[in-house]
């Protein structure tokens, strides 16, 4: 491959033309030149979009959206009778009607209806839009994590975070530009949520377990204890050389420059990644103002990080499937709510106090939403007071980065069991925010296996009504 072949690949190519020129230490300056323009970073848009960054809050496992963002006085009226049409076909067998057990009000200027087990959040509400006809492919967490993550249920490829920073290239080259944090393990489908599949593997999510609270271990083996800084630059800097040597005679191994990228990035975070990731610098109100717990604590790394340039952060509720309440509805999703819910209307506060909210965009959703029928015990018996998934019409809500705040847009029908008005599927959601970060999603493609791919394949909308 020429240079002109390598530089007509933006903007990755560019920066694997230096790193194979000079034994690599092209790519250093590049950094620095990265590091010190914004507009370098960007250069990969093809318009100047609202948003800079992106905090994806997954609620994995499924928010029941007529617990929290949909409410349905007719499923009230009707609890305990069978719906007045068939149950749509969902993973398991479902019954009844099952009311909420939760009381919703209207909140802020705009009266968004918002259900009792989010009282912090609420206070954002003229800061948010509601989505309520969104819609997936099937009642699995498995495939519709893969949809919301990556636009494709079935098929191996790279997640939204791995687009965005493959298009749009990070702000600090001493953090990596997509980190996923989790506490206390993997979501379902595990690394497989933050893949880069065909795109080059640097762009491949970074997984912290937000358990820990010493960002020492945070991340493993961050710092190294046995070598002075002098010793340790004089080994890295042969290491680069013997690296670049073994790529020399391999140059289409991406494995292989994925590697080498990944040490020159971990020698690069020693310095950084322990003060981003060290929360107890932040004064005490601030602290406080997001609330105890892992939760809590990974929104305010976040926000931390967006702050120092990361580009793509998702926060993952916990590992599993946290959200998914297939029995007592009530006492579930009123725990798991209790767990986010100070800090994501801290999120909003802070990154707004800040100067943020403008260029980040927040997008907090599960991979579905539930039944508004009450899901039947598995043996045959009664039900379990508990809904099952359901991935015909559910909400998610979003804000900064260009939304149109104390905005609701599409509905479901009358129980809140299929988007009716203005639906909106996962590729016209990533349609959507691509507008919002600069990008044309029918524009932003790659070439691998002899065709042109792109984040939305061939469907996608941007959903405008929802854009300030």
């Amino acid at each position: 491959m020429d240079a002109q072949q390598l530089c007509s690949q933006q903007p990755y190519s560019r920066r694997v033309l230096l790193k194979r020129s000079g034994m690599g230490f092209g790519s250093l300056a590049l950094a620095d030149l990265i590091t010190n323009s914004s507009a370098a970073a960007a250069s990969g848009c093809h318009f100047v979009g609202k948003a800079k960054h992106v905090i994806h809050v997954f609620l994995n496992g499924g928010m029941s959206q007529v617990d929290t963002l949909d409410p349905k006085p007719e499923l009230t009226k009707r609890g305990g009778q069978m719906l007045p049409f068939e149950n749509l076909q969902t993973e398991r067998r479902t019954g009844v009607a099952l009311p909420s057990p939760f009381k919703f009000k209207r909140h802020g200027e705009s009266g968004i209806p918002i259900s009792e087990i989010f009282p912090h959040l609420s206070t954002c509400a003229d800061d948010i839009a509601v989505v309520r006809s969104m819609h997936a492919e099937l009642p699995n967490h498995e495939m519709s994590l893969m949809l919301m993550n990556s636009g494709d249920q079935r098929l191996v490829r790279p997640s939204f975070g791995s687009w965005l920073t493959w298009g749009m290239g990070t702000d600090n080259q001493n953090l990596p530009g997509f980190i996923a944090l989790c506490p206390g393990g993997y979501p379902v489908g595990g690394a497989g949520n933050w893949r880069s599949a065909f795109l080059p593997g640097v762009y491949q999510g970074t997984h912290i377990d937000t358990s820990q609270t010493d960002p020492r271990k945070l991340i493993a083996n961050v710092q190294n204890n046995r070598l002075t800084p002098i010793e340790q630059k004089s080994q890295f800097r042969l290491l680069q050389a013997l690296n670049a040597k073994h790529l020399a005679g391999r140059p289409e191994e991406a494995a292989l420059e994925a590697r080498i990228r990944s040490f020159e990035l971990a020698y690069r975070m020693q310095v950084e990644a322990t003060d981003a990731f060290d929360t107890q610098q932040e004064p005490n109100h601030i602290i406080e103002m997001y609330g105890d717990g892992p939760q809590n604590r990974q929104l305010l790394l976040a926000r931390r990080l967006v702050e120092r340039g990361v580009r793509f952060v998702q926060t993952w509720h916990g590992k599993m499937q946290p959200w998914d309440s297939h029995s007592n509805i009530k006492d579930g999703h009123r725990q798991v709510a209790s767990q986010c819910d100070q800090g994501l209307a801290a999120l909003i506060t802070d990154l707004k106090q800040r100067g943020l909210l403008d260029e980040t965009l927040i997008l907090c959703t599960g991979e579905f939403g539930r039944t508004p029928s009450v899901e039947m015990s598995q043996s045959g018996g009664g039900s379990v007071q508990g809904r099952d998934h359901n991935h015909w019409g559910f909400s998610l809500w979003m804000a900064g980065g260009g939304i149109k705040g104390g905005t609701i847009y599409g509905a479901t029908d009358e129980f809140g069991f299929r988007a009716v008005e203005n639906p909106v599927s996962v590729h016209d959601l990533h349609a959507t925010m691509l507008h919002l970060l600069g990008f044309n999603h029918e524009q932003l493609t790659y070439r691998y296996a002899g065709r042109d791919f792109r984040l939305t394949d061939v469907h996608g909308r941007v959903v405008r009504e929802i854009i300030s």
